[in-house]
């Protein structure tokens, strides 16, 4: 297994759309602002947060059960950006929809500049043949209220490609996120 190039991403996003919208080269500024940047790197592809979060709330005082997620659990906002309360997380979604490959595998890590400021992206695989919008889990582990960005680099995302196709894809197996369009909760 090999980690996938630059050159390698523009090629399976233009020819094969593996990612829609797509930016070929890294985004460090628009409109003259500098913004946390977006776009393809050099072993890697920058994604941007969408401007459709949902902020974890203890209003309903609910217990966090993965087999039974209580949506209450979260306010739902569309901004530009998400203030996300000390302590807690958000939910957010990417701008771009992901079609992987049978024979890739990747890994999304949070970046370094959001990292800084004590803000995590939880590390995420998208497996062979998974489409979709990414959700995405912004924690913030400081004691004061932390600011995330929409239309920004928000997390990278590393492309491995197999010598050989796996033998069952997500896609085969039915996986239950597959096709996502909007932040999805858990679902088992």
């Amino acid at each position: 297994m090999a980690i996938k190039s630059d050159k390698w991403i523009r090629r399976m996003a233009e020819q094969h759309g593996m990612i829609e919208p797509f930016e070929p080269g890294l985004v460090r500024e628009v409109n003259g602002e500098k913004i946390v940047s977006y776009g393809t790197s050099s072993y890697g592809y920058d994604i941007r947060c969408a401007r459709e979060f949902k902020v974890f709330t203890n209003i309903n005082s609910t217990i966090v059960d993965p087999k039974k997620f209580d949506p209450q659990s979260f306010v739902e906002i569309e901004a530009d950006y998400c203030i996300i309360p000390p302590n807690s997380f958000a939910l957010a979604r990417t701008v771009e929809y992901f079609r992987i490959p049978r024979s890739v595998l990747t890994v999304c890590l949070g970046k370094s500049t959001y990292a800084r400021c004590g803000i995590i992206v939880n590390v995420t695989p998208f497996e062979p043949e998974w489409e979709g919008y990414v959700t995405l889990e912004f924690s913030n582990t400081t004691p004061l209220p932390a600011k995330i960005y929409a239309g920004e680099g928000c997390a990278q995302v590393l492309f491995f490609e197999s010598d050989e196709v796996c033998e069952t894809s997500y896609k085969d197996r039915g996986g239950k996120y597959q096709g996502q369009v909007g932040v999805t909760l858990p679902k088992i």
